[in-house]
């Protein structure tokens, strides 16, 4: 099987489910808590792998109670951990994570030793590198640090997919032109182009802005509405599914880590893309993160009821 290297974040998620957030000054009662394992890069390496990818993560984790739980959690579910290395005195990413009730959350996230993946740990890497088809990229992690990545990914002639979150403006037009895949959602794809996205159809014309630049493939999660591709294979839109959603919490994630086990096994980005709406569906209708992600046959039970 071709191997997929997930180049970016872990963090701890600290889930509070919320009615409302407190004001300022102001102190509530939450109705409920968890903790789990998140961070961009890791989630998508977990959906990954829990559809039967083979997945190399390179990642950094800190030196705290968090560290030891977070390398278990990779290596559980298969995932190649020699390239996720201990920053002594430095504590591990975490995301503060508020849901409310109508399923709706927000974030923060603090970096830790997520910030201290480096340019030198994926030249260390090299060698297993270049036996991947597939390297996938966050913006969870030093931005010198994704550029260096692309540059050996398009160096080697390996496939190479950027995810932009957190969303960033002022990103690389140069370094953007190598991508084999862009995928944002609908508010990273209107930082990135400085474009008014509101609608499919702005999104579609947004995207066709980054397909002219030289990013071969350019693909727009929609929530619940889908995803739009725009590039080299024309334009088109897969629609979503219809669930009761109840935490949207790592649903892109969901949705990357399903395209690229499907895309790295087949080739087919419409298919790909199919599988993986459906999979980011699927991962909204449970609480949790990586919690929420089922494997391949939980995956098949819900298609069949869809």
């Amino acid at each position: 099987m071709s191997k997929i290297a997930v180049i970016g974040s872990n963090m701890v998620d600290l889930i509070t489910y919320i009615d409302r957030m407190p004001g300022q000054g102001e102190t509530l009662e939450a109705p409920g808590f968890a903790l789990g394992c998140g961070g961009k890069g890791a989630n998508q390496a977990v959906a990954a792998a829990k559809l039967g990818a083979d997945v190399l993560m390179l990642s950094k984790i800190g030196d705290d109670m968090f560290a030891d739980n977070t390398l278990a959690n990779f290596q559980r579910f298969g995932i190649d951990t020699r390239y996720v290395q201990r920053v002594p005195g430095v504590s591990s990413g975490v995301a503060p994570i508020f849901v409310r009730a109508d399923s709706h959350n927000s974030i923060l996230i603090v970096k830790g030793a997520n910030a201290h993946l480096s340019p030198v740990d994926i030249d260390a890497a090299a060698a297993d590198l270049r036996e991947c088809t597939l390297i996938v990229l966050q913006l969870e992690i030093n931005l010198e640090t994704v550029y260096h990545a692309i540059e050996f990914a398009h160096r080697h002639g390996i496939a190479v997919l950027l995810n932009p979150a957190p969303a960033l403006a002022g990103l690389s037009a140069e370094h953007l032109a190598k991508l084999d895949f862009l995928i944002p959602n609908e508010s990273e794809l209107a930082l990135i182009t400085g474009l008014t996205v509101d609608s499919p159809d702005s999104a579609r014309s947004a995207a066709r802005t980054l397909a002219v630049s030289g990013i071969r493939h350019v693909i727009v999660t929609l929530g619940e509405h889908g995803a739009l591709y725009v590039g080299e294979e024309g334009e088109f839109q897969v629609p979503g599914q219809r669930v009761d959603a109840r935490d949207t919490t790592g649903a892109g994630d969901a949705f990357i880590g399903c395209f690229i086990q499907h895309w790295n096994r087949d080739g087919s980005i419409r298919q790909a893309m199919e599988q993986a709406v459906a999979y980011s569906a699927c991962s909204v209708t449970a609480r949790g993160t990586q919690t929420s992600y089922p494997d391949s046959e939980a995956f098949a039970r819900f298609q069949q009821r869809h």
